[in-house]
């Protein structure tokens, strides 16, 4: 199986989850998705922050939908591990982009106050606007 080295690892676990759990992740990505769009102009940081909760919701419900759950050491980056293997090479380098963009949020958040550009939190907004649409089409069953 492909998640067998991240459950090996500890980095995820399986888990039930109802699809309650999977549907108010996708709300909150898509209430996050609002959110940023109103912030976004005021203060490019926490937009792109914002932005990326909602990548990392709609992650999570993807990876809910898949009986997994994240572990809480790291929860973010083994998200992100396990979305790169969920979503396979098609969206590899988005997933990866993502990824990254992780660690420019941490940046962002903790370490130095205007670090995000506009041309950034943009960017990130109009990749997240569309993963969430592909995350909600893939779970529209469990929705």
């Amino acid at each position: 199986m492909k998640y067998d080295d991240l459950l090996r690892s500890g980095r995820i676990r399986r888990e039930q989850i109802t699809n309650t759990e999977i549907r108010q992740a996708v709300e909150r990505a898509e209430r996050d998705l609002k959110t940023a769009r109103m912030i976004m102009a005021a203060d490019w940081d926490w937009g792109f922050a914002v932005t990326y909760n909602a990548i990392l919701q709609a992650s999570r419900a993807y990876m809910f939908a898949q009986g997994f759950r994240p572990a809480s050491v790291e929860a973010h980056k083994n998200t992100f591990a396990f979305m790169r293997l969920a979503m396979g090479k098609d969206h590899e380098e988005l997933i990866a982009y993502f990824d990254r963009m992780r660690n420019k949020r941490n940046q962002a958040i903790y370490d130095v106050a205007g670090l995000i550009t506009e041309t950034e939190a943009r960017n990130l907004f109009s990749k997240a606007t569309g993963f969430v649409k592909l995350i909600r089409g893939r779970l529209s069953g469990k929705l």
